[in-house]
This record gives C-alpha cells, structure tokens and sequence, in this order.
C-alpha cells in the first residue's frame, strides 16, 4: 500500500488530492492548521478502507513535520510527499511597494521553508520507497510578473529553485515542481476578491493531472497542469 503526506488538506487541491487517492487505495497522512475541518475530511476519506491519519499543526513548526514523517514511518514508509499549504503573504493581494515585509517573511518561512525541512526529514523514507516522489506546488506567478503577484510569485519561483536542486542531488527521486492553473479555491478569492472565479477550474478539475504523474512518472522537472491534461 502506497502512503503519501499531504500538507494543506483541509480544504482546495489538498483536500481534493487526498481524495482522489483515498479512492485509489492510498494511505494518507494529512495536515491542516485547523483541526476540525481537517478531521471531517479523514473520516470521510477512511471510508475508503485506507489509513488517515489527520494531525492538526502548522508546518513552520519543526515539531509537527516531525510528526507527519513519524505517522508516515507507523504506516510502514512513505512513497509520495505534496507540499501544498500555502499562504499569500497579503490578502488581497498588493503592488510591492505596499506589502508588509512581515507578511512576505511570513510567506517564505510557510511556502519555501517549511518544505525544505519537511522534505529533509522526508528524504531517508523516501529513498527506501520503490518510486518515491516529491510534489511541489508551483504557480504561474513563478515565472511571470503580474501586478500584485510579486511577493506570492517569488516564494513559489524559490520553491521551484529547490525542486530543481533536490532533483539533481536526488537522482533516484522523481521531484515535480507542478503549476496548477488558476484554481477555484478560498486562497484565490481571498488573494483577488472582486474576480469573477465562476469559470475558473475547481481543484477537483485539476487532480488529474497530479494523477496522471504518478501513473506515467515522467522526469523529474517542472510541469504546468494544463499541459498535463492535454497529454492525456
């Protein structure tokens, strides 16, 4: 039985990933700032046979991702790590000139920090894994300048950075560095409020892409979910 660590899983693409491979047989440990919102959603998904374990924390502390590595080590190892929690530094979102520097070092310790040290106490179990994996959530922001998107685009174009250094220093690893597309998600509304999101992708829409990595295992990169979906 495959096991995979979600951060962010509440809610959004964590929560829709989570579910997609509850219902393929995964076990899961996921993690949520909130606990109750994070625990409705493992009950729902442990009706799919597999393990969940939900452990509420915040992934800046070095305490809880201890934690999620030894949930992972009681379920027998660990093949899949996502690091998806995420916040935006400033909501809405604002030209740099005004974004509180306090938010962006926020944003940094939450969007590239947090992963870096999730993903070194993750390394000895993912080696061990027959296919180990690392996803990190990307963004467009990454790689092109939109109004407001700077202090949000450079945490994640830093993620992606890591991505394609852990690649190389792990070449027995597949690491995926993957740009969603615009999402319909509360972290969305919240960045950008009066945006019309009513044709914008669910993360449920978008979950196949992650899927169809997984399935094909392609090389180690960086990979926008649009271009996914087309391969199909």
């Amino acid at each position: 039985m495959a096991t995979a660590i979600i951060t962010g899983a509440s809610r959004g693409f964590g929560r829709a990933l989570a579910t997609a491979l509850a219902e393929r047989g995964w076990d899961l440990v996921l993690d949520a700032r909130s606990a109750e919102p994070l625990e409705e959603v493992a009950a729902a998904l442990r009706k799919q046979g597999g393990a969940v374990t939900a452990l509420a924390g915040d992934v800046v502390d070095g305490g809880h991702r201890a934690e999620l590595i030894g949930a992972a080590w009681d379920l027998g190892g660990l093949d899949l790590l996502v690091n998806n929690a995420g916040v935006l530094g400033a909501a809405p979102l604002v030209p740099l000139e005004q974004h509180a520097l306090n938010g962006f070092r926020a944003a940094l310790e939450v969007n590239v920090v947090a992963p870096l040290g999730l993903l070194q106490e993750a390394l000895p179990l993912l080696r061990e894994a027959p296919a180990g994996a690392v996803i990190n959530l990307s963004s467009d922001a990454a790689a092109e300048a939109y109004r407001t998107w700077g202090g949000y685009g450079a945490t994640k174009a830093a993620l992606d950075q890591l991505s394609a250094v852990l690649a190389v220093e792990e070449p027995g690893l597949r690491v995926w560095a993957v740009d969603p597309g615009g999402m319909r998600t509360d972290m969305l509304a919240a960045a950008e409020p009066e945006e019309d999101l009513s044709e914008v992708p669910r993360p449920q829409d978008v979950v196949p892409a992650f899927l169809s990595l997984l399935e094909r295992r392609p090389a180690s990169g960086r990979y926008a979910a649009p271009s996914l979906l087309g391969s199909r």
